[in-house]
C-alpha cells in the first residue's frame, strides 16, 4: 500500500505515540526494558464512499479515546492510565475492499501484528465473514457497529462480541415512532442495499409495520447494490408509485447520493422519508437535507444523546480535536473501547495484574454493562455477547441561524422496548408481536 494511504498514516501515528511514551518512561526511570503494551487492531473504512461520513469519524473516535486513555485523562471509571496500566497501541486497517480481503486482514492482525484484540467493522457482510474466523483462531474480537442480527442468530460464538444493538432496534423504533405520532400509513415503499444489512433492515421494517399498520400495502421494494451512487432509475420507480412512507437503510455516500438526487425531483414532497441510520450525513448535507425527515442514529447519539457528564466530556474532547461534534460512528467506537477497557481491567484484577488471555477477556466482557456517552450498554442477549441499548427517533429541520440541521420531536425508546430478548430471533420476536417489550412510549 502507498505510504500516504489512510491506513499507513494512522498506523504510523499510533505507533509513534507508543514509541514516544516508552522513550519518555525510559528516560524518566532509567529502565531499560520497554513498557508492556496492549495492542488493538482498529478496522474501519478509511477509503471509499463510506469513509468521509462514517469510517474516518470512527477512526477519529478511536484515536482521541486511545490518547485520553493513555494519559489517564478520561473520566472515572475510565481514568486509570492505559488498560490497567498497559499502554495502548493501536493499528488502523482500512475496511474497504470486501469480505475476502477483510478475512485476510484479520488473520494478519492476529498473526503478523500480534494484536491482543480487534475492534471494528461496519459492513454487515464483513462481520458475517470475519466472526467465524476469529472464533476458529480463538482470538478476541469486538464488533463495534455492523447491524445484521444474524451474527449470533446463525453462529455459536465464544470469542466474538458486539457492544451495540443490531438493526432490529432501528427498524422497530421507526415503526413505533410512526404509530406514536399517529401517522396515517396505507402504503410503503422501500429502498435498501442488496446485502445483509439492507435485506435484514427491510425485513424487520416490513414485519414491524405489519403489526402497527396491518392494512398497509408494500409497493416498491428496491435493492440497489452497495456503493451504486446513481439512483435515477430507483427514484423514477419511487416517483411513479409514491407511498405514504418510504423507508431506507442506505448510509454513508449512498444515502447522501439518494437524498441529493431525489430532492430536485420533488420525491420528499410526495412521501414521508424514514431513515434507520441517518444522523451521520447531516453535517455534510446541511441545508440540502429536507425538513421533516424521520431518522434514527442507531442509538441515542449526537443530538439525541442523554445529558451526562461523560457525554459532555466526550463531546468536548472530540469536538476540540476535530472541530466537529461526534455522531453515530465515533459514539459506537467509544462504547466499544470503554467496554474493552473495563473488561481488560476486570480480567487483570482476577489474574494477578497480568495481560489477560482471550479467554479471560471474554469471561470479563460477557454479561457486563457500563456507561457510555450514549447511555448504558448491557451485554444482555446472545449468552451475554450481544449488547442492547436505548435509542431515539426524531425529525429534521434546518436551522438557518445556527447553520445546521437540528433534530426535534424526539421520541425515546428503552432498550427492552425495541431489542429482542434472549432466546428468540429478531424475526420470531417481531412476528409474535414483540413479547416482553417493556417501557414503550
Amino acid at each position: 500500500m502507498h505510504s500516504n494511504s489512510p491506513e499507513r498514516r494512522y498506523t504510523f501515528r499510533s505507533k509513534a505515540l507508543a514509541a514516544t511514551t516508552a522513550a519518555a518512561a525510559f528516560l524518566a526511570g532509567g529502565v531499560a526494558q520497554a513498557q508492556e503494551t496492549f495492542k488493538i487492531g482498529i478496522v474501519t473504512y478509511l477509503s471509499g464512499q463510506a469513509a468521509e461520513s462514517f469510517g474516518i469519524p470512527a477512526a477519529n473516535g478511536a484515536k482521541v479515546l486511545v490518547e485520553a486513555f493513555n494519559r489517564g485523562a478520561a473520566p472515572s471509571p475510565y481514568n486509570k492510565p492505559g488498560f490497567g496500566g498497559l499502554k495502548i497501541e493501536a493499528v488502523y486497517v482500512d475496511e474497504a475492499g470486501g469480505a475476502t480481503k477483510q478475512v485476510q486482514e484479520l488473520r494478519a492482525l492476529y498473526d503478523r501484528e500480534k494484536v491482543d484484540a480487534v475492534v471494528g467493522y461496519i459492513g454487515s457482510g464483513d462481520c458475517l465473514a470475519i466472526a467465524p474466523v476469529a472464533e476458529e483462531l480463538k482470538r478476541f474480537l469486538i464488533l463495534h457497529d455492523c447491524g445484521t442480527p444474524r451474527i449470533f442468530e446463525d453462529n455459536k460464538l465464544s470469542y466474538v462480541f458486539r457492544t451495540a444493538s443490531h438493526a432490529t432496534m432501528d427498524n422497530v423504533a421507526l415503526a413505533r415512532y410512526l404509530k406514536a405520532r399517529s401517522f396515517k400509513v396505507e402504503s410503503l415503499n422501500l429502498i435498501n442495499q442488496d446485502y445483509a444489512w439492507g435485506h435484514d433492515s427491510k425485513a424487520d421494517f416490513i414485519s414491524a409495520m405489519a403489526k402497527f399498520y396491518p392494512a398497509a400495502k408494500v409497493g416498491q421494494n428496491l435493492l440497489p447494490k452497495f456503493g451504486a451512487g446513481q439512483y435515477g432509475t430507483e427514484i423514477s420507480a419511487l416517483m411513479s408509485r409514491p407511498a405514504d412512507v418510504t423507508q431506507t437503510s442506505l448510509w454513508g455516500g449512498d444515502l447522501q447520493a439518494l437524498i441529493l438526487q431525489s430532492a430536485p425531483r420533488g420525491l420528499f414532497k410526495r412521501t414521508q422519508l424514514v431513515i434507520s441510520a441517518g444522523d451521520h450525513v447531516l453535517p455534510v448535507l446541511g441545508e440540502r437535507m429536507p425538513d421533516g425527515v424521520i431518522l434514527g442514529a442507531r442509538g441515542a447519539y449526537g443530538q439525541l444523546a442523554p445529558k451526562s457528564p461523560l457525554n459532555d466530556w466526550w463531546n468536548d474532547v472530540y469536538s476540540k480535536t476535530f472541530n466537529s461534534p461526534p455522531l453515530h460512528a465515533p459514539y459506537r467506537m467509544a462504547q466499544a473501547l470503554m467496554g474493552l477497557k473495563l473488561a481488560v481491567e476486570k480480567a487483570m484484577a482476577g489474574n494477578g495484574g497480568k495481560k489477560p488471555s482471550p479467554e479471560q477477556l471474554a469471561a470479563a466482557l460477557r454479561g457486563s454493562e457500563w456507561d457510555s456517552p450514549g447511555g448504558r450498554i448491557r451485554m444482555a442477549v446472545a449468552q451475554g455477547q450481544q449488547g442492547i441499548q436505548d435509542t431515539a427517533i426524531a425529525r429534521t429541520r434546518y436551522d438557518a441561524t445556527r447553520k445546521m440541521v437540528v433534530l426535534e420531536d424526539v421520541v425515546r425508546f428503552p432498550a427492552e422496548c425495541v431489542n429482542p430478548p434472549s432466546g428468540t430471533t429478531a424475526e420470531e420476536w417481531i412476528k409474535a408481536g414483540f413479547p416482553g417489550a417493556k417501557g414503550c412510549p
